[in-house]
């Protein structure tokens, strides 16, 4: 099944499941805003988030280094090359704007929730914002999901225990945490501090097993780093702010 969406390029992945606030500025992603607004509240106001592979999140807006008197791009695809889809990772997630509010100066305060996977089959660059073509990805169990996503558990809570430096005491209960494999995969691949490249391989996986037992790996890895070092990650370095646009 295909659908055509508005595009939202990101530094960032978006998960199924996770909020998303975004920081409207730029006026091809305020056009899209102002599109969405024009359906109906009852209806869900969607649009596709995908992440940056070689591109810029913020376009360029003045003249800058090496060359000051370089000429910034304009119009929607800015940023990102004379053939936007190749800019773009090619799996994404579908975001359900549950909130757009303008602000008196034009610019929108948005808060989304992640969906449902897709691939990225081709991108618009004709009218005000990006638009893509998209192929929804179901989300199949795979095989030993359910031991997997126990296993996840329990490894992920040694990952926030080690995090925290907390070595006595449990950082949550187990009711704190979903026990549906799918949401477990999704939430510790968010939760993770992990570079944008290994979040979107695990947004891609071909099933949910397949995520976790990935997962699993990272976790152990991770943890066992976090033992031996000094210090806790730079999590500056991994996970950047909330995106200005």
């Amino acid at each position: 099944m295909t659908v055509r969406l508005p595009l939202f390029p990101l530094n960032s992945v978006l998960f199924p499941g996770l909020v998303l606030p975004l920081n409207v500025f730029e006026e091809r992603y305020r056009a899209m805003m102002r599109d969405l607004l024009k359906t109906a509240e009852e209806e869900p106001r969607r649009f596709a988030v995908v992440a940056i592979r070689d591109g810029h999140e913020v376009a360029q807006s003045a003249p800058g280094m090496p060359d000051p008197t370089s000429v910034p791009e304009r119009g929607p695809a800015a940023g990102f090359g004379p053939d936007p889809v190749k800019a773009f990772h090619g799996v994404g997630c579908v975001a359900d704007a549950a909130t757009i509010r303008e602000r008196a100066d034009g610019t929108f305060e948005v808060l989304a929730t992640g969906t449902t996977r897709v691939r990225l089959l081709s991108v618009d660059a004709s009218g005000p914002f990006l638009t893509a073509e998209l192929e929804e990805l179901p989300e199949e169990p795979g095989d030993e999901a359910g031991a997997l996503a126990e296993g996840v558990l329990r490894a992920f809570r040694q990952y926030q225990k080690r995090l925290a430096g907390a070595r006595e005491r449990s950082l949550s209960t187990t009711a704190d945490l979903p026990d549906q494999p799918s949401v477990v995969s999704y939430l510790v691949a968010a939760a993770m501090m992990l570079d944008t490249p290994t979040k979107q391989r695990l947004l891609q996986s071909p099933d949910t097993a397949s995520r976790l037992r990935d997962e699993l790996k990272l976790l152990r890895a991770e943890t066992s780093i976090i033992r031996t070092l000094p210090s806790l990650p730079a999590s500056d370095l991994t996970r950047g702010p909330t995106s200005l646009n």
